[in-house]
């Protein structure tokens, strides 16, 4: 069995998360990281107390010993990064989302993709929670066919990172990119089918109005309705809301067909629970049937090793897990550079409806994707 010897380009708070969870993978360890800002190596350090800390990524890729990549820098990093990995020295590579954050870089995306010789996996932890995974398995039998679908998240504000860089649209690729091409994700593998048309209507409302970085306001979204028609006739719908923390569920998942419903309820991160309220909710999976009616409710709970490794109740264990057997040669990446296109293309198309209040045609926009 090949053991993996990561390389982290980028260790702020998603990359500690990243940390914990390489810990838990057998035959895993992270050999070099690189990380510009001194509270982040630090912190690091004490996860990853064997690794050789660099000041470049050049630098890191000249250490022999790493056979893997780990990209969680910040968005708007990811495309330079995987250009000049693949310039120096092409590995398999497990890249944060989005892939991208300017329209204009689509192409590069397109030529990156089309010579980069090794797998390259998107990180779309989202697919991996296990009460979205129950729903996936699930959904065609529970539904007989998915006509509608809603995803809802209402959660916190977008944390503090590193020099701010997350207020602002030109480093994020604006909310409906960075915090929302999980659920575009979402909507197409639950679909099994491509988006055509995006309609979005949002706002900036409540969050970071008082706030100033060098004299500019953050203009990130904080809410939005998001509808997407896909081909087959399929439509889902986003529902987000990121000044609503004070619910018992960060996402509720609701898949309906001709047959009935099915959907699943995922609680935020553990550590924001209130602690006066006892024990954190449980995942839920519940399946609704028209005939007979009357819901089944299963609880999917999580392994407690997962969930306090992180705060996406195990995704990202399950995902290092997947990208393992990838680097060892024993499967293809389950997310693709296709799918992490098509997310960001989805997000970007609502963004721009709901900056012009028109209902924008993927194919028309120019936003549909090369094929593979």
């Amino acid at each position: 069995m090949t053991d993996l010897s990561y390389g982290i380009i980028g260790c702020g708070m998603m990359g500690h998360e990243h940390l914990r969870n390489i810990a838990l993978i057998p035959g895993a360890r992270v050999a070099a990281i690189f990380e510009p800002d001194a509270a982040m190596r630090a912190a690091a350090a004490a996860l990853a107390p064997g690794a050789r800390f660099v000041d470049s990524l050049a630098d890191l890729l000249a250490v022999a010993s790493v056979n893997c990549l780990l990209i969680a820098s910040p968005n708007f990093r990811h495309l330079d990064q995987l250009e000049e990995i693949g310039r120096t020295r092409p590995l398999p590579v497990l890249v944060e989302k989005p892939l991208f954050t300017d329209p204009a870089d689509a192409p590069r995306l397109a030529a990156f993709r089309a010579r980069y010789p090794a797998p390259v996996w998107v990180a779309m932890e989202y697919r991996y929670m296990p009460p979205v995974a129950h729903l996936l398995a699930q959904a065609q039998a529970a539904t007989g066919g998915i006509r509608m679908l809603t995803i809802r998240e209402h959660r916190f504000p977008f944390l503090a990172k590193v020099g701010d860089w997350n207020r602002f649209n030109r480093n994020t690729g604006g909310t409906l990119v960075e915090k929302c091409c999980h659920f575009f994700d979402l909507m197409r593998l639950i679909l099994n089918a491509d988006p055509v048309r995006v309609m979005a209507s949002a706002g900036r409302d409540v969050n970071h109005l008082d706030e100033r970085y060098d004299g500019a306001v953050p203009d990130i979204l904080d809410n939005a309705y998001v509808i997407v028609d896909f081909t087959g006739g399929a439509r889902a719908m986003l529902e987000l809301c990121m000044f609503a923390e004070g619910a018992r569920y960060q996402e509720e998942i609701s898949a309906v067909g001709p047959l009935g419903k099915i959907e699943c309820l995922v609680p935020g991160p553990g550590r924001f629970w209130p602690a006066h309220l006892g024990e954190a909710p449980v995942p839920q999976v519940i399946v609704s049937p028209r005939d007979p009616k009357g819901p089944r409710v299963l609880e999917v709970p999580v392994d407690p090793a997962l969930l306090a490794a992180g705060d996406h109740n195990g995704s990202t264990f399950y995902q290092h897990q997947g990208f393992a057997a990838v680097v060892r040669g024993q499967a293809r990446p389950q997310v693709t550079l296709e799918d992490g296109w098509w997310a960001v293309a989805m997000g970007m198309a609502a963004q721009q409806s709901a900056a012009t209040g028109q209902a924008i045609d993927l194919a028309a926009a120019g936003y549909i994707p090369a094929r593979v």
